[in-house]
């Protein structure tokens, strides 16, 4: 496990890959580690309940496939239940495809994307801390996530992107890509953005993950 300290807000930040693994990975805990009090582990014994204790939030970055037993899925699941916050970072999506409980959790599972590109994010709720300091049109270039349903009707949605704006989008007209939701006394928050190694130096990006994870930590 790495350690190292930053602020006020002390979090997880799980990475474990059972499938494709992200270059972006290390960059991104570097890029988190600059903005939180952080433990960083690929270590899925590191998800129990007496661990999770510590911390207020839980960061699935770039996760995938199936990284948890089965008593650290209810560790996790009671964590956020009982208060505690979550956090899912583009590819923790693709992550636990047969657990029900995270499904509801991540709030919907990637299914596809078409190859990296610009294309134009629309922000949908500027008063979240995670969207707050963007423009209300955002052109970026990034892995563009179709996903197997559509997590609206359960999330409050932040960010969609304008499939008119790039190629190969599978979602239509209403594509959301950053939402967040309450989960029992917890919070659970979610982007899809992320893939790229550029995107964890960019300020808008960052502050999208700051605010995000301050508000899953129930800080915003």
């Amino acid at each position: 496990m790495v350690k190292t300290t930053s602020t006020d807000v002390r979090v997880l930040v799980f990475s474990r890959t059972a499938e494709y693994r992200h270059e972006s990975i290390e960059v991104g805990v570097a890029a988190l580690a600059e903005l939180f009090e952080l433990d960083a582990t690929e270590d899925a014994a590191d998800v129990t309940t007496a661990s999770l204790e510590r911390y207020r939030a839980v960061v699935f970055l770039n996760t995938s496939g199936t990284v948890l037993d089965d008593g650290q899925r209810r560790a996790l699941e009671a964590y956020v239940r009982e208060g505690g916050g979550f956090v899912g970072v583009h590819c923790a999506a693709a992550t636990e495809y047969d657990w029900p409980a995270y499904g509801e959790l991540i709030g919907a599972w990637f299914d596809k994307h078409p190859e990296v590109q610009p294309a134009t994010i629309r922000v949908e709720d500027p008063l979240h801390p995670a969207t707050a300091h963007l423009p209300q049109m955002w052109e970026r270039v990034d892995e563009w996530y179709d996903f197997r349903t559509n997590p609206r009707p359960n999330v409050n949605v932040l960010l969609s992107v304008d499939e008119s704006t790039y190629d190969g989008g599978g979602m239509g007209v209403d594509h959301p890509l950053a939402w967040c939701r309450s989960y029992g006394r917890g919070r659970a928050f979610y982007t899809a953005l992320g893939h790229t190694v550029g995107s964890y130096v960019e300020p808008e990006l960052r502050g999208h993950l700051a605010g995000g994870i301050r508000w899953a930590a129930g800080l915003a």
